[in-house]
């Protein structure tokens, strides 16, 4: 074979490789982000990373004063902040609207003073946007929710300001394998959150407020 023709057909071979990762990526789409506060950030995790299109759910702190928070500092009050998560999500498979929807259904929007057993403001729940497509989605989802529960929703719908990672420990929590300390001895960590998400009660909450349409009671 001439070296021309070698040449021909590598320059071919590329071009094709470079169309064929340019597609991918267009149908992979530009990831994006959402931030929920919804009580004890573990469940939200557990309940988002279930969901098809999520790429990654991380445990946070938000929405407060204080800089570089600890989980301990956060839980005593006093720094603002909620628990919450930060949500990446291919918006080719999963639409900002869809979460919403999701995350309106999977807390009690209607519990201004924490979540299930959680109570105080840093289990408080919140939406934290990043844009006015972001908040506009947020309104009618929060009027949405109201409207199929007939009741006051009392999420409020903040600008996302820094979101500060939560402790290692705290990240991805609901499927650990080390073992802790609960109320009914030592357990492996994922045993450890299905007892805890069992004695807060927030799926039977979550069923009584939504009924079959919440979507994560289990997780």
């Amino acid at each position: 074979m001439r070296k021309s023709t070698i040449k021909i057909a590598i320059l071919g071979i590329a071009m094709l490789a470079g169309l064929f990762l340019r597609a991918n990526d267009a149908h992979a789409g530009k990831l994006e982000t959402a931030v929920f506060a919804g009580g004890c950030f573990w469940c939200i995790e557990a309940d988002f990373e279930s969901v098809k299109g999520v790429k990654d759910v991380v445990s946070g702190y938000t929405g407060g004063r204080t800089k570089n928070p600890t989980y301990k500092a956060v839980s005593n009050g006093g720094t603002g902040h909620y628990e919450a998560v930060k949500i990446t999500y291919n918006p080719m498979q999963v639409s900002y609207d869809e979460l919403l929807r999701l995350f309106f259904r999977s807390v009690d929007p209607t519990d201004a003073g924490g979540q299930f057993c959680d109570r105080g403001d840093s289990y408080r729940t919140a939406i934290f946007v990043t844009n006015a497509a972001q908040r506009d989605a947020a309104v009618r989802a929060k009027a949405a929710a109201a409207k199929e529960l007939g009741r006051k929703i009392v999420t409020p719908i903040e600008t996302a300001g820094t979101f500060y990672l939560a402790e290692d420990r705290h990240q991805n929590y609901y499927k650990g394998k080390s073992i802790v300390l609960t109320r009914s001895g030592p357990k492996k960590q994922s045993a450890a959150y299905k007892f805890y998400r069992k004695g807060c009660k927030r799926d039977q909450r979550v069923s009584e407020l939504w009924g079959s349409q919440a979507p994560f009671v289990g997780n």
